[in-house]
């Protein structure tokens, strides 16, 4: 995909936020890319496989500052954003991120707000925070309100395409650096997952954390009865014992299940509706959240809202050098995902992502914005 920049002005710029539209340097112009970065060999959970991760990129650009967003989303995200999302958000103000972010939401009604269009929303917003901290000379999390200096991580990987000793070797590894929680994904093959898991435990020894991510894979009678399984390995959170679509199975695992084992979903909650129905159903013990779907840092904080009233805590799902920043601002946050592929991307394509520290990650307070600069040169032999 080429990259454009678009510099027209949209007609919902005229009907949100012309105050704000005036109150600072406007947004000049958004320039997009996506990039298709390889595994290291093939991947698979309990419901799919896959061979690369693609991040879809945008820079915005106002004054004499450049914010910098992404998503991990197909390639036609980034087509919406210079269809759809550049012409409503040129020519507004680079201070105005909520008024942008209600406009833009506005302008996808006809392609569908889930999906796609949420993740291509996500970008833009995480590229106009960053921006507005840029021009303020702040990190971002000073600019949201900073009410933690870390945050926890977990370890994530242990592909069912892995074999036993590469799955032991990872989350060993993890367990040498600190890391204190380690997620291993099953539901591939039900009748081999307690054995997978037996092995994982013996790894990493009786102390860290051990989770799973079945990843909608079971029934609810599979899931019920792995949950106790898995139990007896000490496994203390099962993500998506079945389908988050599922909001009444996923409520009888967290009933039924086994006493200490945290029931997880939400990861592919696009707005927030979703995380609502979740929270109103009782169907999770933790809420996870993913700022690259669900329409960006500012719908991520207003899920923070969210977790606040109902009082659970709430999880970051991957991305973790763009969630760093927002979840040192949230009072809910439990952790973050340190997920195999993504930290493997952004330490190749980025100049900036934090190094977790026995097992958590820290904002570099000297960097204004999230501290993050794509690698040109290195990123453009991934290019698409």
């Amino acid at each position: 995909m080429a990259a454009r920049a678009r510099t027209e002005t949209h007609p919902l710029s005229e009907s949100i936020g012309h105050t704000a539209r005036e109150s600072g340097p406007p947004v000049r112009q958004l320039v997009v890319q996506a990039y298709r970065f390889p595994t290291d060999g093939p991947e698979s959970d309990g419901t799919l496989e896959w061979d690369a991760t693609t991040m879809v990129t945008v820079h915005a650009h106002a004054g004499d500052r450049d914010g910098f967003g992404y998503t991990y989303a197909p390639a036609a995200a980034g087509h919406l954003i210079e269809e759809l999302l550049s012409p409503i958000v040129v020519g507004r103000s680079a201070f105005a991120v909520d008024a942008c972010w209600t406009a833009m939401v506005q302008g996808v009604r006809n392609a569908g707000r889930p999906g796609l269009a949420s993740m291509a929303i996500a970008a833009v917003d995480t590229a106009l925070w960053d921006l507005k901290a840029r021009l303020l000379d702040l990190p971002l999390v000073t600019l949201l309100g900073q009410v933690r200096d870390s945050v926890p991580v977990y370890g994530s990987g242990g592909f069912t395409s892995y074999p036993p000793d590469r799955l032991a070797e990872q989350l060993s590894t993890w367990s040498a650096q600190g890391f204190t929680k380690m997620k291993m994904k099953v539901g591939r093959d039900a009748g081999r997952d307690v054995e997978r898991v037996q092995r994982a435990r013996e790894a990493i020894g009786p102390d860290p954390e051990l989770f799973v991510d079945a990843n909608g894979a079971y029934t609810r009678k599979q899931a019920l009865a792995q949950a106790h399984a898995f139990a007896a390995c000490g496994v203390s959170w099962f993500e998506e014992p079945v389908s988050s679509d599922d909001v009444d199975g996923l409520r009888l695992i967290r009933d039924s299940g086994p006493a200490g084992m945290a029931i997880a979903a939400g990861e592919y909650g696009f707005d927030l509706f979703y995380f609502r129905r979740l929270l109103e159903a009782g169907a999770v013990d933790v809420l996870q959240a993913d700022a690259t779907r669900c329409a960006g840092i500012s719908e991520l904080l207003r899920v923070g809202a969210l977790c606040d009233a109902w009082g659970l805590p709430l999880s970051a799902h991957t991305a973790p050098a763009l969630h760093l920043h927002p979840c040192c601002a949230l009072t809910r946050i439990c952790h973050i995902e340190y997920f195999y592929d993504h930290a493997r991307l952004e330490s190749a394509l980025l100049d900036g992502p934090p190094a977790p520290d026995r097992g958590r990650l820290r904002p570099d307070l000297s960097r204004p914005g999230l501290g993050l600069e794509l690698k040109q040169t290195d990123a453009r032999r991934y290019a698409m």
